[in-house]
This record gives C-alpha cells, sequence and structure tokens, in this order.
C-alpha cells in the first residue's frame, strides 16, 4: 500500500501562494502585521487546510492579526483557489504557531543555566 504524498504537496503549494499574497502586501488589514506561514497541513481529501503563522508581538497583537485573519479567510481561500489548481477550494483556518517561541524559551533557559554553572 503506498502512502500519498499529495496533501504534502498542495500544502506547499498553498504556502507559497499565501506567501506571495503577503509579500506582494495584497492584505489590506492593518491588524495583519509581519507575519511569516511556518507551515500547511492539508486534510487527505484537500477541503481543510490548516495555515500556521508566526509573528513576533504582545499576545494583543497576536489576537489581532488572528482577527485580521480570520477576516480575510474569504479573499485568501479565493486567490489560493486561482493559484492551485484544484477541483475543491480548501476551507482555510489560521493557527499561530508556538514552535518558535517554545524554542526561544528553551534557548533562554539553556543560557541562564549554562551562566549559572558557569560553562
Amino acid at each position: 500500500m503506498s502512502t500519498s504524498n499529495r496533501p504534502e504537496r498542495v500544502g506547499h503549494e498553498i504556502q507559497a501562494a499565501i506567501g506571495k499574497l503577503l509579500t506582494r502586501g495584497e492584505l489590506k488589514d492593518p491588524r495583519i502585521g509581519f507575519i511569516t506561514i511556518t507551515g500547511v497541513k492539508v486534510s487527505p481529501d484537500l477541503r481543510v487546510a490548516r495555515v500556521y503563522y508566526s509573528m513576533m508581538g504582545s499576545e494583543e497583537q497576536r489576537k489581532e492579526t488572528q482577527k485580521g485573519l480570520d477576516a480575510a479567510k474569504g479573499f485568501i481561500r479565493r486567490e489560493v483557489s486561482e493559484a492551485v489548481n484544484l477541483r475543491v477550494s480548501p476551507e482555510i483556518f489560521f493557527t499561530f504557531d508556538e514552535s518558535l517561541e517554545r524554542g526561544d524559551r528553551i534557548e533562554r533557559l539553556l543560557r541562564e543555566v549554562k551562566e549559572k554553572e558557569g560553562w
């Protein structure tokens, strides 16, 4: 039995399409600041795409960015469906990617231990 990597390929195409929207400045919502699309996971039936993003800023800025992205879902979905040739345009959900923040916290903790231990 072979496993298909089509959802993964489609996820990369969606990530590239959304990245182009962001770099061209086509999302005019002022709540959406400087964000980075860190990944896209697409369901096996290609009907749902979960887009992971990261950003620097406070919790309040993160919430405002989430609201802006949620408000722009329809526009983003339409643009993605034009860029990625699929029979059905996937429903898009945005999720904040906490892995970078966690990695930074671990790095700071390791630095503190190094300083205390005198390495």
